[in-house]
């Protein structure tokens, strides 16, 4: 008879890879669609208000990424290790990507959005906000690279089960 209950380890490699999926196509509508609107404007202030407005970062991005996404990242750096074969390694992979993206959206991307939505008025701030947004793609990437990886860890998942 066939073990029907998921370990943790599938359950956490689930999770991420789901997390990851929301986390990529959220990071490419708030590209395409809310970042225009906030650069819409020739001035920091219309950025920083039009940021302000939307607190993205703690209406959407606290409750998808910040927490669950980094916890997700952190316990499948565990599992990963105690995996076997190509699925430790597509797995960590995945993992290892998902730490650079947490690290730099920690280091970087939270810290500048949190100045710009407090920006005076000047210059400096728009350059600051055309930068962040330029970064955005590397993000993103990072995030597809993770999630791409995690979906070829959910693969050879189901490979070592014989499904």
């Amino acid at each position: 008879m066939m073990n029907l209950k998921p370990s943790a380890a599938e359950i956490f490699l689930w999770l991420f890879v789901l997390n990851l999926g929301v986390s990529f196509g959220a990071g490419l509508y708030e590209h395409r669609i809310v970042l225009p609107r906030w650069l819409a404007t020739t001035d920091a202030h219309g950025f920083a208000e039009a940021a302000r407005q939307d607190d993205v970062g703690r209406r959407f991005w606290a409750f998808v990424s910040t927490g669950p996404l980094t916890l997700l990242t952190l316990a499948s750096l565990y599992f990963a290790t105690r995996a076997t074969g190509p699925l430790r390694f597509w797995w960590l992979l995945a993992a290892l990507v998902a730490l650079v993206d947490r690290l730099f959206t920690f280091s970087y991307f939270i810290p500048t959005m949190v100045k710009l939505m407090q920006a005076p008025d000047n210059p400096s701030s728009v350059e600051s906000a055309l930068l962040w947004a330029r970064l955005n793609h590397l993000r993103h990437l990072l995030v597809a690279g993770a999630w791409f990886a995690s979906l070829q860890a959910l693969s050879w998942l189901r490979v070592n089960q014989g499904h």
